[in-house]
């Protein structure tokens, strides 16, 4: 048997280099490359290995771990998973840094390959710098933080370990139903071993999207409880684009007159004026799309695994029932569903074959098309640049949606992760392109928005991408915005300054509570406030070009500037804190059942009564 002699980083990096994917016909490296902060866990060996591939597969340097690792995660999310990152950290605080990252990927069933260092396998120099040490267990690291919220977890402790590690974490990483975060933890001397590893070990390897077609049993019955509706409604989840089944859910809505609402991963699905759509559905949704949710007499949930923004908590369509296709057992069994395990192009195929000439009822359709026309109004309405009143006279967030909407391209892509802007996004974005709409809401993840901007331009170059970000979010993590500017990938970048954490106010206003510690005006602070940020000043000072403006239409004219330039473009401005859209549904969030204060116990009795909707 022919053999390599490596180091064990050296033979890892070789065998990520030798990963290549098919999509529509051509091959490309299914690595993009590894974002890596080095530390002393991992830059003598990963760090010499990578540099050895570096034309092969490029290193990039982020200037915060857990923006590195949101980049990553978005660059997989916009090629539909189907090509993605790994992100190399040191042990301790820059392993630990990845973890919120790891759960959002996690959650959103996202690929992202983690390889932090690790403590000294050996345990010869132990407690090394950054060590965690656990009283009753010598084996814990701070990487023990990745089990929860990885579909993988392994610790190399040896170097020979890749050779049976590494095949398991691509089949996680490229498997439709599995598809999530992997993580090896990469034991800092074991990386600097040499070892014979087998040439044939590091054969160029092709992986192809895996579709499951149904089990016959379970298709004869969707099929059958559809042929039973006259007003179903098909909901289309993550699932659709991940499949590359937009197409055929358009034909399948078409030929069988379904009308389809839309889940925040799968809009985009069909785009916003086709006569099929009714629009965003569930606590975040359009009035539109709940109408019919209400009225259904059978949902068809495509790819979704039906959290509670989409079912409103279960209120919205708890006693309709119910079809689940999707390609992971684990959701298609959900809300007593009857399930259709099944990739969604080869199961919306299989279903349209099996239901032939069937079509739901003229009206049902007709209903819907009506529902979206009231809503279209409602959108020219309150997206308008002039004549929306709000209670501080600032522009409310959807007025900023318009205008950027109007200044854009079909071909742009927004990008937004937290706050009360997926809201307005998730009701009021006309999405043309299916690409074009990137909402990371599965973990809401404050701090997403500007790394994750420009892992979405890394994987589309050729699109504007448009970044929507509160002050917020923005104070949470923005040293992506240095580095989008040193990669010289362009974006742009919206600040909406409400002076706080505007969408949690809002709630807490909602259940009852007084005004506390979400608007800067209601934080402990010294006798002058909160000091008024200057964003446009900041992004300047990391190499970005920006602007402050006020009001829409000065909105408007920076956005064609901010087209026009060559790198990152950031743009701020006063909104109001207190202002949202119409549309949406109850959501439950607990109530306290005893209080000194009025509103609240108001706020409980109003709680219990809308859970009495819930079927348990």
């Amino acid at each position: 048997m022919s053999t390599l002699r490596l180091t064990m980083a050296q033979a890892l990096v070789k065998y990520l280099a030798a990963q290549h994917t098919e999509i529509n016909g051509q091959l490309r490296p299914l690595f993009a490359g590894v974002f890596a902060i080095f530390g002393h866990g991992n830059v003598a060996g990963l760090g010499e290995a990578l540099y050895q591939v570096r034309e092969q597969l490029p290193t990039l340097r982020a200037h915060n771990e857990q923006g590195m690792a949101h980049a990553a995660i978005a660059y997989a999310k916009a090629n539909n998973r189907q090509r993605m990152m790994a992100c190399t950290t040191s042990i301790g605080p820059g392993a630990a840094n990845m973890v919120t990252a790891a759960a959002l990927a996690h959650v959103n069933r996202l690929p992202v390959l983690f390889l932090p260092g690790d403590t000294f396998a050996n345990r010869t120099p132990d407690p090394v710098l950054q060590q965690i040490e656990n009283f009753t267990d010598p084996g814990i690291s701070t990487n023990d933080c990745f089990r929860p919220v990885s579909r993988y977890f392994d610790r190399i402790t040896r170097p020979e370990q890749i050779i049976t590690s590494l095949p398991q974490a691509l089949r996680v990483l490229t498997d439709p139903a599995e598809c999530g975060p992997v993580t090896l933890a990469l034991s800092q001397d074991v990386q600097t071993e040499a070892y014979d590893y087998p040439e044939s070990f590091f054969a160029l390897k092709v992986h192809r999207l895996r579709r499951q077609p149904a089990d016959n049993q379970e298709l004869t019955e969707a099929v059958e409880a559809l042929q039973q509706a006259r007003q179903p409604l098909l909901v289309a989840g993550g699932g659709v684009h991940y499949s590359d089944a937009c197409s055929q859910l358009q034909q399948f809505a078409e030929q069988h007159n379904i009308p389809v609402a839309e889940t925040q991963s799968g809009k985009g699905s069909l785009a916003w004026d086709h006569p099929n759509y009714v629009g965003a559905i569930g606590v975040t949704g359009a009035a539109a799309a709940n109408k019919m949710a209400t009225e259904a007499d059978l949902i068809l949930a495509v790819g979704t695994r039906l959290q509670d923004f989409t079912t409103a908590s279960r209120t919205l369509f708890s006693d309709t029932p119910l079809i689940q296709l999707n390609v992971a057992g684990f959701d298609a069994i959900k809300h007593n569903a009857r399930p259709l395990v099944t990739d969604a192009r080869l199961g919306l195929t299989m279903l349209s074959e099996q239901l032939q000439s069937w079509r739901a009822d003229n009206h049902w359709l007709q209903t819907g098309q009506q529902a979206i026309a009231e809503w279209n109004s409602y959108y020219d309405t309150v997206t308008a640049a002039e004549g929306v009143e709000t209670q501080t006279g600032l522009p409310s967030d959807a007025q900023v949606l318009g205008a950027v909407k109007r200044a854009g391209s079909p071909e742009d892509v927004i990008v937004c992760a937290a706050g009360g802007l997926p809201g307005e996004l998730h009701k009021l974005w006309r999405t043309d392109h299916q690409k074009g709409y990137h909402l990371e809401y599965g973990y809401s993840c404050m701090g997403y928005e500007i790394a994750g901007g420009m892992g979405v331009k890394m994987a589309s170059p050729d699109r504007e991408v448009i970044v929507v970000v509160g002050d917020g979010s923005y104070m949470m993590l923005n040293s992506e915005l240095a580095t989008s500017v040193m990669l010289g990938q362009k974006i742009i970048v919206v600040v909406l300054d409400n002076r706080g954490f505007g969408c949690i106010n809002r709630l807490q206003n909602a259940t009852g509570g007084a005004a506390f510690n979400n608007l800067l005006e209601n934080c402990q602070s010294t006798e002058q406030g909160a000091p008024k940020l200057d964003f446009a000043g900041h992004a300047r000072a990391m190499g970005a070009q920006a602007e402050k403006v006020t009001g829409i239409r000065e909105l408007e004219r920076a956005m064609l500037r901010a087209r026009d330039a060559e790198q990152s473009y950031v743009i701020t401005l006063d909104t109001d804190p207190y202002c949202t859209s119409e549309g949406g549904y109850w959501w439950d969030v607990a109530v306290p059942e005893v209080s000194a204060r009025d509103s609240v116990n108001q706020a409980h009795t109003d709680y219990q009564h809308a859970k009495r909707k819930q079927p348990y």
